[in-house]
């Protein structure tokens, strides 16, 4: 049960913990995730993001930490959680020899699936793959492979979906395809973890949670983790900006200064220190307001704040 919410958690894990060596590469991570939700799960590379999803879809076996997956006991229980797991794994990982309808009724032998010849052609036509059923794997487009391992994942029909960053490498129309894909999806009761690194397809996510360097940073729906931050952003724009954002990032109280496009986003944790920042600045041609800051803006300043947990291990 997900005790902020009062649903029940289809993920409901607590303290989840894993090493290597010295490094602690997940550090106590507790998740609650009610089905039929799509929750999102952000951070840097070496985040453990991976490893997190592998102990939740039983692959890997936390140090420390207990909980369940679908009702099953994480330590205890993980071949049962496998068989109703769906995960997508960053690489795509099918038979490229063989064609998309191959490779489906293969994966629909592994898995045992009732009446696989029927399963297989309602997979093809759920996900648009009908009339490409005989393309070999291997000469399909980025977007296409991705649609064949969405396949592939849904051919046993899971009750979890574990995507770990699905559309890297794929253009944005495809990522769009993909997306009202996952949504359709979700409102059918099928409960989806994805990894992300961008920003818009966070957005997209019910509820999401941030980590970096083993940690939980923060977690919430979109708009309480940007109020959550406490992060006051303004846009200023004008000449030789390079300059500028160099200047403000030394300034007493500026927390982030990034680049969008011909502006830059300053953030702080008070209007004061931005105003104290920018007066410091020769004016002549600056302008600047105050914005709503954006899930980017917080996520770049939570990055600036967390300690790297690879310093200071033994390698």
């Amino acid at each position: 049960m997900n005790t902020a919410t009062g649903e029940p958690a289809l993920i409901d894990v607590r303290g989840l913990t894993k090493r290597y060596g010295d490094r602690v590469v997940v550090d106590h991570f507790d998740m609650h995730v009610p089905k039929g939700r799509i929750y999102g799960f952000l951070g840097p590379n070496g985040s453990g993001k991976t490893t997190t999803i592998r102990m939740l879809c039983g692959l890997l076996t936390p140090d420390e930490g207990e909980g369940t997956c679908m009702g099953y006991n994480i330590r205890t229980e993980a071949a049962l959680i496998k068989r109703e797991v769906g995960y997508m794994t960053q690489r795509f990982g099918l038979y490229e020899d063989l064609t998309i309808e191959e490779n489906l009724d293969f994966i629909a032998r592994v898995y045992a699936v009732q009446e696989r010849p029927r399963k297989v052609s309602e997979t093809l036509e759920r996900l648009g793959l009908l009339t490409r059923r005989t393309q070999l794997a291997g000469a399909l487009s980025g977007g296409w492979k991705q649609r064949l391992a969405l396949a592939a994942c849904l051919i046993h029909s899971p009750r979890l979906l574990l995507l770990d960053e699905p559309t890297a490498g794929v253009d944005p129309a495809a990522r769009r395809d993909f997306w009202d894909q996952i949504h359709d999806l979700a409102a059918a009761g099928l409960t989806v973890l994805v990894s992300t690194h961008y920003m818009d397809e966070a957005e997209r996510c019910h509820e999401l949670a941030y980590i970096a360097y083993g940690k939980l940073l923060t977690r919430g729906t979109v708009a309480e983790v940007i109020a959550g931050a406490g992060l006051v952003t303004w846009a200023v724009s004008g000449p030789d900006l390079i300059a500028v954002a160099h200047r403000l990032r030394e300034a007493p109280g500026i927390r982030t200064v990034a680049p969008f496009g011909t502006t830059l986003h300053v953030s702080a944790s008070s209007t004061q220190a931005i105003e104290d920042a920018l007066g410091a600045l020769p004016s002549e041609g600056l302008t600047s307001q105050a914005i709503a800051p954006s899930l980017e803006d917080v996520f770049i300043a939570l990055m600036q704040d967390a300690q790297d947990n690879f310093a200071g291990a033994v390698a």
